[in-house]
C-alpha cells in the first residue's frame, strides 16, 4: 500500500518550510509529507490522491490565508477524505475561529504558533491523532479498481476478464458509491461519462481499456520472447494447458497463446466435482491457476489477450499471425481453441447482453443479484454447475431446458444435487422467446413446447449455456473441418481407406493430427471429442507424444 499522506497548507513560505521540516524529521518513514501554499492547489492534490486511491491521514492547515481560510479548506477537503484527521494552525487572535470550527468541520485539534519544541508541542499530539486514524479507518484496496455500473456491458467485459485471469480487483459501483461517482464525473468535466474507468496501483487510470491494455498493465505476459518454437499451442483451456505442461516437461520449447483467459470454458465453472484426485471438487479457476503455475515452472511461455488470426504452412514449418501483425513460427502446431456458447437468437437478447444477459457462468456478477429470481438456459453440465452456484445467492433459479429431461446431457451427480436444492426449479421443454428491458434486463418471455403456452418471467439476469460453437476460424481453409466447424483428425480423415487430399507422409494421420501434417487438434474443438475436463487434459497430454513422433520424421 502507498504511504498515507500528511498534507500541510500555509501561505507563508517560512512557516510552510518549517512545519514540513519538522514533519519529515519525525514521520517520513511511515508517511508521505506533501505541502501546498494555497487552498486550490491543496484541493487539486487531494483530488489526484483520491483518484489514485492513496489514503490521506492528516491535514495540518493554517487558518488565516487570503483566498480561502483554513476552515473553508477543511470543509471542502472533508468531501474527499472524511476520515482524515484535521488540525488547524492558529495565531492567538484566531482561537475563537478555531473553537467554532470544532462544530463546523469536526476539527480534531488546533495548534498555536509557534510549536517549538516539536518534541513537546507537535509530535505527541499528531502521534495520538494518527494512532486513532489507523485504528478506525479502513485502508483502501491496494490494487486495480474498476469503476462502472452493473448494467454497463463494457464494465462487465472488464470485470470478467480480470476475474477469469485471477487478477484481484475492487469493484466500485457508481450507482451506489457517491464518492467514486464524484471522482469519475470530475474526470470527464463537460463530456459524457464513459465506463468503465480502471484505476491502477501506480496512480494512473484508463477509460474503457482494451483487453490487451488490461493484460499488459496487470502484469500478464503478452509478448513472445522468441520468434520460433518447437511447439505453439493455440488456446489456453484444459487441452491447451495439458499440452503446455507435457510439452515443456519433455523438453519442447513451448508457447501457448490464449485470446482471453487461461482455463477456457472450464475456467468459468464454479465447481468441477468429477475431476480425478479432488474428492471435494475444485473450481475451474483453481484448476487453471494450478495448471498455469505448473506449465510456467516447467518452462512454457503463456501469452494472454493475444488472438491468432491466421495460420500458414511453409514446410517444414508452421506460422501463426497475431492480431497486431506479429508472426511466430514453429515445428509443430496444436489447435486447442475449444468452443464457446452459441448466441441466442431472440428479440432483445443482443441489445441487453452484458446488461443482465450473460453467456456462460459470469461468476463476477452472481453476488450482485442476491435475493433475486435468476434464470439459466441450458441442460448440460456447465448449466447445472452454474445453477448450483447461483442458488447460493438467488431467491430462486429457474433452469430452462429445451430437452425433455436433464439426463440426456448432464452428469447424474449434478442432477441429484439440483434435485436436492430447494430454490432451483427445472422447466423442461422450455425456451426463451424474447428478452425485455430498456437499458437492463427486466423480464423474459418463455414458451412451453408441450402446451404451446407463453408466459413472462420477471428476472434481472439470464445466464445462457446453449450450444457449442468451435473456435476454428484461424485454420479455415487450412485443415479439414466438418460443416459445424469442428476439426477432423485421425481416422475421421480417412475416406474409404484413402488419406486426405494433399497428404504427403507415407503413413496415416496420427490420432490427433489434422489433414495437414504437423498441425494437431486437441480438446473440444476436435470432432468427436468427449466434452469433459479430464478428457481434454488427457488429449493435451496425448498430443505431445504424437508431436514427438511427427518431429522424429521431419
Amino acid at each position: 500500500m502507498a504511504k498515507p499522506v500528511i498534507l500541510t497548507l500555509d501561505d507563508e513560505p517560512q512557516v510552510l518550510n518549517a512545519v514540513g521540516r519538522d514533519l519529515r524529521a519525525h514521520f517520513r518513514n511511515d508517511y508521505r509529507i506533501l505541502s501546498a501554499s494555497n487552498g486550490q492547489d491543496a484541493l487539486d492534490a487531494l483530488r489526484q490522491l483520491k483518484e489514485r486511491g492513496t489514503p490521506v491521514a492528516l491535514l495540518l492547515v493554517d487558518q488565516r490565508m487570503p483566498e480561502m481560510t483554513g476552515v473553508e479548506f477543511l470543509a471542502e477537503a472533508l468531501k474527499l477524505f472524511p476520515d482524515a484527521r484535521k488540525v488547524l494552525l492558529t495565531a492567538y487572535a484566531d482561537t475563537e475561529a478555531a473553537i467554532a470550527s470544532i462544530n463546523k468541520v469536526g476539527l480534531d485539534y488546533y495548534l498555536m504558533k509557534p510549536w517549538d519544541p516539536p518534541e513537546q508541542n507537535l509530535y505527541p499530539i499528531l502521534d495520538d491523532l494518527l494512532s486513532d486514524w489507523w485504528a478506525t479507518t479502513p485502508m483502501p484496496f491496494d490494487g486495480i479498481r474498476v469503476a462502472g455500473t452493473l448494467w454497463s456491458p463494457t464494465s462487465h467485459i472488464t470485470k470478467d476478464f480480470l476475474a477469469r485471469n485471477r487478477i484481484p480487483y475492487q469493484w466500485l459501483d457508481l450507482d451506489k458509491d457517491a464518492d467514486s461517482r464524484a471522482v469519475v464525473e470530475a474526470m470527464f468535466k463537460e463530456e459524457s461519462v464513459k465506463l468503465p474507468v480502471v484505476f491502477f496501483p501506480d496512480g494512473t487510470s484508463v477509460i474503457q481499456p482494451t483487453i490487451m491494455d488490461l493484460a499488459a498493465r496487470a502484469g500478464l505476459q503478452t509478448e513472445a520472447t522468441a520468434p520460433f518454437y518447437d511447439m505453439i499451442i493455440i488456446g489456453g483451456g484444459p487441452a491447451g494447458l495439458g499440452a503446455a505442461v507435457y510439452g515443456a516437461s519433455e523438453g519442447l520449447k513451448t508457447v501457448m497463446i490464449e485470446r482471453e483467459a487461461t482455463g477456457g470454458q472450464a475456467g468459468t465453472s464454479s465447481r468441477i466435482e468429477n475431476y480425478l484426485g479432488f474428492p471435494k471438487g475444485l473450481s475451474g479457476a483453481d484448476l487453471a491457476t494450478r495448471a498455469v503455475a505448473q506449465a510456467r515452472r516447467l518452462g512454457a511461455e503463456i501469452l494472454t489477450a493475444r488472438e491468432v488470426m491466421q495460420v500458414r504452412v511453409e514446410d517444414p514449418y508452421r506460422y501463426v499471425s497475431l492480431s497486431d501483425g506479429t508472426e511466430l513460427g514453429c515445428r509443430a502446431l496444436v489447435i486447442a481453441t475449444g468452443v464457446t456458447n452459441q448466441k441466442l437468437d431472440a428479440p432483445g437478447v443482443s441489445e441487453l447482453t452484458g446488461a443482465g444477459i450473460y453467456y456462460g457462468a459470469a461468476l463476477t456478477e452472481a453476488a450482485f443479484y442476491r435475493g433475486e429470481h435468476l434464470c439459466v438456459v441450458g441442460g448440460a453440465n456447465s448449466a447445472g454447475q452454474g445453477a448450483m452456484f447461483f442458488s447460493r445467492y438467488a431467491s430462486k433459479v429457474s433452469m430452462l431446458v429445451r430437452a425433455s429431461s436433464l439426463s440426456k446431457s448432464m452428469s447424474q451427480y449434478l442432477i441429484d444435487q439440483i434435485g436436492a436444492t430447494e430454490n432451483i426449479e427445472v422447466l423442461t421443454r422450455h425456451t426463451v422467446e424474447a428478452a425485455h428491458g430498456k437499458d437492463r434486463l427486466e423480464a423474459i418471455t418463455v414458451r412451453n413446447h408441450d402446451t404451446g403456452e407463453e408466459r413472462r418471467i420477471d428476472t434481472p439476469a439470464l445466464f445462457l449455456f446453449i450450444g457449442a460453437v468451435p473456435h476454428s476460424e484461424c485454420v479455415a481453409g487450412i485443415v479439414e473441418r466438418n460443416s459445424a466447424g469442428f476439426i477432423l483428425t485421425g481416422a475421421d480423415l480417412m475416406l474409404d481407406g484413402h488419406r486426405p487430399k494433399g497428404w504427403k507422409p507415407q503413413r496415416d494421420p496420427y490420432l490427433l493430427e489434422t489433414s495437414v501434417p504437423g498441425i494437431f487438434a486437441a480438446g473440444d474443438v476436435r470432432q468427436g471429442a468427449t466434452r469433459r475436463v479430464a478428457a481434454a487434459v488427457g488429449e493435451g497430454a496425448n498430443v505431445v507424444s504424437q508431436v514427438h513422433q511427427y518431429l522424429r520424421t521431419v
